[in-house]
Formats: structure tokens, C-alpha cells, sequence
């Protein structure tokens, strides 16, 4: 496997999970008489890497319109809302359906970041089996590796952070307003949940589980450059 380019650490994990095995062994044995690499070396470079692409992911969701003006995981309203959306766009709610889409997305926007933290304690609790079972998995194998790790307290520990973002940006209250005015018209019979909380929860995980995916999409596609001496190493076993 030549490269022609450098690669980025923040991608380094993403690209060595296409490693063949024939691959993996290389990096191993050691290139250029400074003896082999151990595993425990390659599963440190693998963290580093992932928890810089992480870092990066968590950073651009969290940038002004990351979520909002980004179509592949912009939060849209709920369900049952969407489902009315025309009916409150031609009873005069138009403006205020508008203002709680972007709200929403602020929210999210603001939250991202919490979710840094946990993302990086589960790749420090990488065992080495875990990485190499990342390196030969599937093409999604570190995504699926975190979601695995953390979707339950990610949850749990982003619901709060949510729900103090949704109240700071008015969301909450814009998107209520919606409900209750839309849940008083004459002869509705199934009313919209005003509750966000869970909701937007869901949507501002999936988004950033979707934005990790894309760099290991990227990854086998553009490498960039080598930073480190571990990762010089590491990839002049594949030139």
C-alpha cells in the first residue's frame, strides 16, 4: 500500500483500519533499523489519531451554522410537527416555525462540544485487542467502535447540556408556542408534543456520529501529512 502524500493524525486511525493484514504485520516488524513496533505503540497512535479527528468533528459541529447550514445533519422539527407544518405556515405561524428550526440547530450547536470528553475517555479505555479489532473491522469500524461506547452516556450526560442550550437560545420556548398554539385550533384532534428535549438529543448525536463516519471516509481518500515521529514510523512501513 504507497502512499504518495502525507497523512494527519487527526486520520491516522480511519486509514489504517483499510490495512490489510499483510499490512499490519509490516507495521510491526519495524522499517528503516529502528526495530519493530509494538502494539502497544501502534494502539497509542491509533488514540492519538482518533481523538484528534474526534476533536475536529466535535469542533466543527460546534462552529455557528455547523448543524444549521449543514444538510447532512441540520435537525429539522419533530415528526408530528413536520407532519402540520403547512397547516401552522398558513395559519400565520410561518415566522415562528422559522425561529424554532434555527433555535433548535443552536442548541445542538452549542451542546457539541460536551460531547468531546466522553468521545475521548472511551478511546483512552481502548484496550490493544480493541484497536486491532477497529484496524481489521469494517470500513465504519471506528464509528461503530464509539457508538458502541458511549451512545448510552452520551445520552445521559448530553440530555442536560440540551436542554440548558435549547432554554439559552429560546428554542424551548419558541417551540412550545408553536405547540400550544397549533394544540388550540378548532377540530385538531392529535396534538404536538411540546417537548424538545429528547428529540434534539437523538438528532445532535446522530449528527456527530455521521460527522466521524465522514472522516473515515476521507481518510482513505486524501491523505495529508505525517506530524509525529511515531507516525513517520509508522507510515514508512507502507511507502
Amino acid at each position: 500500500m504507497k502512499l504518495s502524500h502525507a497523512m494527519s493524525p487527526a486520520l491516522f486511525l480511519i486509514f489504517l483500519i483499510s490495512c490489510s493484514s499483510a499490512d499490519i504485520n509490516k507495521l510491526l516488524q519495524g522499517v528503516g533499523g529502528q526495530g519493530p513496533l509494538t502494539q502497544s505503540e501502534v494502539s497509542q497512535g491509533l488514540k492519538e489519531a482518533l481523538i484528534q479527528g474526534i476533536s475536529k468533528g466535535a469542533d466543527q459541529a460546534a462552529e455557528t451554522d455547523g448543524f444549521f447550514r449543514n444538510e447532512l445533519i441540520k435537525i429539522l422539527l419533530p415528526e408530528d410537527a413536520r407532519r402540520v407544518e403547512n397547516t401552522l405556515r398558513q395559519v400565520g405561524l410561518g415566522a415562528e416555525v422559522d425561529r424554532a428550526l434555527l433555535a433548535i440547530n443552536r442548541g445542538a450547536e452549542r451542546a457539541a462540544l460536551e460531547a468531546k470528553p466522553i468521545f475521548i475517555q472511551a478511546i483512552r479505555q481502548m484496550t490493544i485487542q480493541d484497536a486491532f479489532q477497529v484496524l481489521r473491522g469494517d470500513e465504519d469500524a471506528a464509528t461503530q467502535f464509539l457508538r458502541r461506547s458511549t451512545e448510552s452516556q452520551l445520552i445521559a450526560l448530553f440530555q442536560p447540556r440540551i436542554q440548558e442550550s435549547l432554554n439559552e437560545v429560546g428554542a424551548t420556548r419558541f417551540y412550545g408556542d408553536i405547540a400550544n398554539s397549533y394544540n388550540s385550533l378548532p377540530l385538531v384532534n392529535r396534538k404536538i408534543d411540546p417537548d424538545l428535549n429528547a428529540y434534539v438529543t437523538e438528532r445532535a448525536i446522530d449528527g456527530l456520529f455521521q460527522l466521524i463516519a465522514i472522516e473515515e471516509k476521507n481518510i482513505r481518500e486524501n491523505p495529508l501529512d505525517r506530524t509525529t515521529a511515531l507516525m513517520r514510523r509508522v507510515f514508512s512501513a507502507q511507502d
